[in-house]
């Protein structure tokens, strides 16, 4: 019997639509009424504590010649079923996919497959049998035991039409998972990514992974808008990490010379799909090391990712290719600016000009703002969405990159990139600002504009890394990639929703 043959005992989404509350209710409690029947007889699932599995679906199939004949110990969720009398088929789910079993009466027993035709759809059960090939030539288990793992009671919705609504799957991750395979493979491969990144730091560049603190009482290492809360019994306001950067920076200091760290970042700030509030982002500083030290790693890092996961390094998102094989193209930000914008910063020098330009192009603050954050902003409102990539945009502006060093031939511009693909931002690096006399003045025109409210991200005061550079940060290189963004590239995900297992939601 093949698994197309096998009748899904589940609600499509138009019967689960045609179903009111009340006959939702109805189901709900006949299962609970089949629970309350099995624990009378002595059989409550809830009681089994363990089962030991030796075997899992693909791996059977997948290497049938050595299973044919052999007693294996699966367990799995049922998904479809299919009662014939004294004998049935079902289909187990398992973490690795689906395998049929048979199972008879004359096999396991009169009594005991009088309960077992009463598992539903969702139930959870051991099984232990012969493997083998029927007459169709699927490869089944020829069951000689079923055990009733776990009861299920709630219904599960269609196989064939999955769960298709993206709040509730979102909402509900755990069923999502076991009704839309791809969903699965889509996590699978995120572990996959970041285990490959992981190994060529590890391995390939020599860093050592460590941990740095999340809760913090400053939010540093970033521009961006923090979540708040307060420690009870050292009575002080308290912040969730926004970066991991100056901790990190301060391990070089103290002589571990090339670190990482891979993490949670909390951001309180707006969402869309490419935005959650709990995101995952990978630091790294490297002693010794520049910005051209940091563009290597950040093509070496995706490109290996993609080949281990794809393959190939060309990346197909939602219609687009790109081919992710360093070396990647660079363009800098005045530059960038010049192309599409049309206006060419090297005829405009002062602020005063500037300004004027701000103003014909309606950029908020027009009168106050800098040559420097000018250029930034046309960028921004202008360029980021011709970046289709990869490539290395160079040249920041010193009023945007309050960590990063100086450029020695024009110090109005940073040692700093931004990578992008597809339009998005994937990753962020500087060799590193370690004069502790300028990161103070920065830090100290940042903190002027938190206070009198110009610009509620700025990056506030940090007298402790300030002293940590006077000690001595020897040159360095940083990093900083996001890491669901590669994730979404490479699985080819239409949102940072799909990446993440739960995702920030509005309760219900």
């Amino acid at each position: 019997m093949s698994n197309t043959e096998l009748k899904d005992q589940v609600l499509s989404p138009e019967e689960q639509e045609e179903l009111s509350e009340e006959k939702l209710n109805e189901q709900r409690r006949i299962r609970r009424e089949k629970l309350k029947k099995l624990q009378e007889m002595g059989r409550n699932p809830f009681l089994v504590e363990e089962w030991d599995v030796d075997a899992h679906s693909m791996n059977i199939k997948n290497n049938y010649e050595a299973y044919e004949g052999k007693t294996v110990t699966v367990a799995g969720r049922i998904m479809a079923n299919r009662h014939m009398g004294k004998a049935s088929f079902i289909d187990i789910q398992d973490k690795l996919g689906r395998i049929q079993c048979y199972v008879r009466q004359d096999v396991i027993g009169p009594e005991e497959y009088d309960v077992f035709v009463t598992y539903d759809i969702g139930d959870i059960v051991g099984i232990i049998g012969e493997v083998f090939t029927t007459r169709h030539g699927e490869i089944s288990i020829k069951s000689e035991k079923v055990v009733l793992l776990t009861k299920s009671l709630q219904v599960l919705p269609n196989k064939f039409h999955g769960l298709k609504d993206t709040d509730i799957r979102y909402r509900q991750r755990y069923v999502d998972l076991i009704v839309n395979p791809e969903v699965r493979e889509t996590f699978v491969t995120r572990a996959m990514i970041i285990k490959e990144i992981k190994r060529y730091l590890e391995e390939e560049k020599g860093f050592l992974e460590v941990d740095t603190p999340i809760l913090t009482t400053i939010a540093g290492g970033a521009n961006a808008r923090p979540f708040e809360t307060h420690h009870n019994t050292l009575d002080i306001d308290m912040k969730l990490r926004i970066s991991n950067e100056l901790y990190l920076k301060r391990l070089i200091v103290g002589g571990l010379d090339r670190v990482y760290e891979m993490g949670k970042m909390f951001r309180n700030e707006g969402m869309d799909r490419n935005h959650n509030p709990e995101f995952t982002s990978m630091e790294l500083y490297q002693a010794y090391g520049n910005m051209e030290d940091m563009m290597e790693i950040t093509e070496n890092v995706v490109a290996s990712a993609a080949m281990k996961v794809l393959g190939t390094t060309v990346l197909e998102y939602q219609g687009k290719k790109f081919d992710v094989q360093p070396p990647w193209d660079r363009i800098t930000m005045q530059d960038a600016v010049k192309k599409w914008v049309g206006v060419d910063f090297d005829e405009i020098q002062t602020d005063e000009e500037a300004r004027i330009v701000a103003k014909k192009y309606h950029l908020e603050d027009a009168a106050t703002m800098t040559r420097g954050l000018v250029i930034a902003e046309l960028f921004e409102e202008y360029c980021e969405e011709h970046l289709e990539g990869p490539v290395f945009v160079i040249g920041h502006p010193v009023e945007i990159s309050p960590l990063a060093k100086r450029d020695p031939v024009d110090p109005r511009i940073t040692r700093r990139f931004e990578a992008y693909i597809n339009c998005w931002e994937i990753a962020n690096a500087f060799s590193e600002l370690n004069d502790p006399i300028d990161q103070y003045q920065r830090f100290k025109e940042q903190q002027a504009q938190l206070d009198d409210g110009t610009d509620d991200e700025a990056h506030p005061m940090d007298e402790d890394f300030v002293n940590a550079l006077e000690v001595g940060l020897p040159p360095t290189g940083g990093l900083g990639i996001g890491i669901d963004r590669v994730i979404m590239l490479i699985t080819n995900a239409p949102s940072i929703r799909d990446i993440i297992l739960f995702p920030t939601m509005k309760p219900l």
